[in-house]
C-alpha cells in the first residue's frame, strides 16, 4: 500500500471527536479505526503493539543497529475536527494543478479559488487531494498518521538505513484539546518525540499558545415586556456589553505571530440566562496571565453595574507554552532542521498560533515539538493537501531516525 492509498482510506474513517460526551475517546468511532490501524500495524510487522480502552495505540519499530541510540518516537492524532463533519468524506485526486479555481461542488457551487486561499498556487503543476465540498478531508491529522505508518514501512524494508527503536503513537481527542490527557509518557517510553500535526512544508514548531477556556454565565430577570421598566434584565443585553467591553482589536481576525486574542467560539441565551464562551491565547505567559485577570476583572465590572451574581466567570487552563520544555533539548530541534535539510526541504521555524499535544506531553516529561504533515486549510470544506507534501514529510521522518542512530 503506498503512502497516498493509506492516507485515502484513513480519511475514510469518521473519527470526529465530541467535547460534550466526557469519554476517552470522546467518540466510539475512533475506536474502531484505532482498531483498524492496529491489525494494520499487526500485519506491517510492528512489535509491542498496545490499544488500551482509551483509545491510546503505541508500537515499536526495533532498532537495527548495536549501537546505543536514544529511543525516539513519532505521534499523530486519530480524531478530526468537530467544526465540520467527517462523515462520508469524498477525496479527489486533481493532477498537477494549473493554479485555476478548483471546483468541489458544482451544485452548490463550493470553489476551491487561490484568489481566496493564494497557497494553492504554491503548489502549481503538483497533484493535489482535495474534498468534495460537503466535508472536511481529514489531513489532519491522518496525513501525519499516514507518513509515520509509511515511514515505518520504509524503514523495515531498507535495513542499510541503520536506526535506534523507534515508538509511534496516535491518540484520540487532540482536536477537543485532550489528545494528551492519558497519554502514558512512561508506557511510551521515549528520550524525545514529534508529532506529526503542522501544516505547509518545513514548518518546525516548539513554542505554541498558552491556552484557556472561559465560559461566562449570565443570570437575567424575566418581566412582561409591558411592564419591565426598572426590574427587567436581560441577560443577553448583559451578554452583549460584556462582549464589548474586551478589546476589540485583541481578536483572532485581527492578529497573527506572536499577538494574543481573546476569540468568542460561542453564545447561547434568552432572557433568563445567556452562556458565552472564549478561548483566550497568548504565547507570552506573563500577558497570558494578564489576559485572564482582564476576563475576571470585567466579569467583577459587570456585577458591580448589575449587581452580584448576574455573571460567574468559570476558567480553566488548557495547556502552557512548549518553549520552556524544549529550550533545555534544543538538539531534538537540531536533528529535525538537519533532517530537513538533507531531504532539500527548508526549514521554517515558526510559532503554533494554536496547541498540539506535543505542548502538553513536554509538560509530561516528553520533549515533543512538532513537524509539518503537510495540509492546508484545516477544520473545513476547503481542506486540501499536495501529495508532494506528504512525500516530504514522509522522508524528514526517515531522516530523523537515521541521523540519531548517526550521531
Amino acid at each position: 500500500m503506498t503512502l497516498v492509498d493509506r492516507f485515502l482510506k484513513y480519511v475514510s474513517f469518521d473519527t470526529q471527536s465530541d467535547e460534550s460526551t466526557g469519554l476517552t475517546p470522546s467518540t466510539s468511532k475512533q475506536m474502531i479505526f484505532a482498531e483498524y490501524l492496529k491489525d494494520e500495524l499487526e500485519s506491517l510487522g510492528l512489535e509491542d503493539i498496545t490499544l488500551d480502552e482509551h483509545g491510546y495505540l503505541f508500537a515499536t519499530l526495533p532498532a537495527n543497529t548495536d549501537k546505543k541510540v536514544p529511543t525516539i518516537g513519532f505521534i499523530a492524532h486519530m480524531d478530526t475536527s468537530p467544526d465540520m463533519t467527517g462523515k462520508d468524506v469524498t477525496p479527489r485526486i486533481v493532477e498537477k494543478y494549473d493554479g485555476s479555481d478548483i471546483i468541489l461542488c458544482a451544485e452548490e457551487n463550493i470553489v476551491l479559488s487561490p484568489e481566496q486561499f493564494p497557497e494553492l498556487l504554491d503548489h502549481k503543476g503538483e497533484d493535489l487531494i482535495v474534498t468534495n465540498g460537503k466535508t472536511l478531508l481529514g489531513a489532519d491529522d491522518k496525513a501525519g498518521i499516514a507518513e509515520i505508518v509509511s515511514a515505518m514501512v520504509y524503514l523495515k524494508n531498507h535495513p542499510q538505513i541503520k536506526h535506534g527503536k523507534i515508538r509511534i503513537g496516535f491518540n484520540p481527542d487532540e482536536e477537543i484539546g485532550e489528545g494528551a490527557h492519558k497519554f502514558d509518557v512512561e508506557k511510551f517510553g521515549c528520550e524525545w518525540a514529534y508529532t506529526m500535526d503542522g501544516g505547509e512544508v518545513g514548518e518546525l514548531e516548539f513554542e505554541n499558545f498558552n491556552a484557556a477556556a472561559a465560559k461566562i454565565i449570565f443570570k437575567g430577570r424575566n418581566v412582561h415586556p409591558g411592564y419591565a421598566k426598572n426590574k427587567m434584565i436581560n441577560s443577553i443585553r448583559v451578554a452583549n456589553k460584556f462582549i464589548a467591553m474586551l478589546p476589540s482589536q485583541e481578536v483572532p481576525e485581527q492578529t497573527s505571530g506572536y499577538e494574543g486574542f481573546y476569540h468568542l467560539i460561542g453564545i447561547q441565551g434568552e432572557v433568563e440566562q445567556t452562556t458565552v464562551t472564549y478561548i483566550i491565547r497568548d504565547h507570552n505567559r506573563e500577558k497570558f496571565e494578564d489576559r485572564k485577570k482582564e476576563m475576571k476583572r470585567t466579569v467583577e465590572q459587570i456585577n458591580a453595574e448589575y449587581g452580584e451574581g448576574i455573571a460567574t466567570l468559570e476558567l480553566r487552563d488548557q495547556y502552557y507554552n512548549m518553549r520552556e520544555k524544549i529550550e533545555p533539548v534544543m538538539h531534538i530541534i537540531d536533528v529535525a532542521f538537519a533532517a530537513m535539510e538533507a531531504v532539500g526541504v527548508k526549514p521554517n521555524v515558526k510559532p503554533i498560533r494554536g496547541g498540539t499535544d506535543g505542548a502538553q506531553l513536554s509538560f509530561k516529561g516528553l520533549p515533543c515539538p512538532n513537524i509539518f504533515a503537510g495540509g492546508l486549510n484545516f477544520h473545513g470544506r476547503y481542506e486540501f493537501v499536495p501529495i508532494r507534501n506528504m512525500e516530504r514529510a514522509m522522508s524528514v521522518i526517515v531522516k530523523i531516525a537515521e541521523l540519531v542512530a548517526s550521531k
